[in-house]
């Protein structure tokens, strides 16, 4: 399968589609034309950039809110908060301080900008072999 975002006016995803390879291979050669060409005769010109679902296009793959910043030719995910900051080699948002790695649960609290232990219940592990 091939996908495509479709991008308003200002580069933010508003839609993305999935089309079958056979539209997007011209010669045994993936083309991201034919598959722009092809979303557009179906629906309408519209602004279209392929991504990948498993980021290998771009980055990252998309979502409705993501936005396409042209001069890092990626696919960016909203700010979750006001202190992270953008890894720029994966273009995906980072907390300032790294997460814990103790097997606990944490939330991110802006307010302290660190992890907070969470309030939520961490599911039981069940050991299926027993």
């Amino acid at each position: 399968m091939a996908y495509f975002a479709k991008l308003d006016n200002d580069n933010n995803v508003i839609a993305v589609h999935t089309i079958s390879n056979d539209v997007t291979t011209i010669d045994g050669v993936e083309s991201e034309q034919a598959g722009i060409d092809f979303l557009n005769a179906l629906h309408g010109n519209a602004i279209w950039k392929q991504c990948s679902y498993n980021g290998n296009i771009r980055k990252n793959y998309p979502s409705v809110g993501f936005t396409y910043d042209a001069s890092r030719d990626a696919f960016v995910g909203i700010k979750p908060f006001t202190s992270w900051v953008l890894n720029e080699s994966t273009c995906k948002w980072e907390a300032p301080v790294e997460y814990p790695q103790d097997g606990e649960w944490y939330d991110w609290d802006e307010a302290s900008t660190n992890w907070v232990t969470s309030e939520k219940i961490k599911p039981e592990v069940v050991d299926e072999t027993k």
